[in-house]
């Protein structure tokens, strides 16, 4: 085991236990694509983010999202935003789950996904909690990444690669990392999310806002 340095405090905690492949979904047919939104149509709330493509070139702007995910308690989905076809096929999803009142989405640090969201798909999420500032303690004033959520609530280590991070969210074929990444990020918001309402800090800064 690696010892713990300055730069990574969490280093110590054990290793957060994220979600399996097997409970992974790529959609890319109609027929997979109704069989998500009858899971998601169903949940109280999901979990909910989002990975672009890196921009590196000074002044080059985003042309993402390039995948978008979705998760229940039980289940991730992942919806590749490549070709005209895939995007049709996750916009009959992902419009009326991430427009829906009734359904609460949550993450971590969502301003730009939803404005990413809205430029490319044209899509206005409703209903949206994000996590990085309504679980902030009182008296702090920097957002909450997931990282140290992980640590804070459920005392264990959210490993987050950097080559993971930046890697080609475009790709037409996704690698397991990356797939177990992406779906990683989406479920463990959810899980978070549960066991913070379920137990709710003493010293939470304030009531949740929800994020538009």
């Amino acid at each position: 085991m690696a010892e713990p340095s300055a730069a990574d405090p969490d280093a110590s905690l054990p290793p957060y236990d994220g979600i399996r492949l097997a409970d992974v979904r790529l959609v890319r047919t109609p027929a997979e694509a109704a069989a998500a939104l009858a899971a998601l149509a169903q949940a109280d709330v999901i979990g909910f983010d989002t990975e672009s493509k890196p921009t590196f070139a000074k002044g080059e702007v985003s042309t993402g999202p390039h995948l978008v995910q979705l998760a229940t308690d039980e289940l991730a989905y992942l919806f590749q935003i490549g070709s005209a076809a895939s995007a049709q096929t996750a916009l009959e999803v992902l419009k009326p789950v991430l427009e829906s009142e009734s359904i609460l989405k949550v993450g971590f640090g969502l301003v730009d996904d939803l404005k990413r969201l809205r430029a490319k798909l044209g899509i206005e999420a409703r209903n949206v909690l994000d996590l990085a500032t309504a679980m902030r303690r009182r008296g702090e004033r920097n957002s909450l990444g997931a990282k140290t959520a992980v640590a804070r609530f459920f005392g264990q280590q959210l490993q987050k690669s950097r080559r993971i991070t930046t890697t080609n969210w475009a790709l037409p074929r996704l690698s397991d990392k990356q797939v177990l990444y992406a779906a990683d990020d989406a479920h463990v918001a959810l899980r978070l999310y549960r066991y913070w309402r379920a137990n709710p800090p003493a010293d939470a800064a304030s009531r949740p806002r929800r994020a538009s």
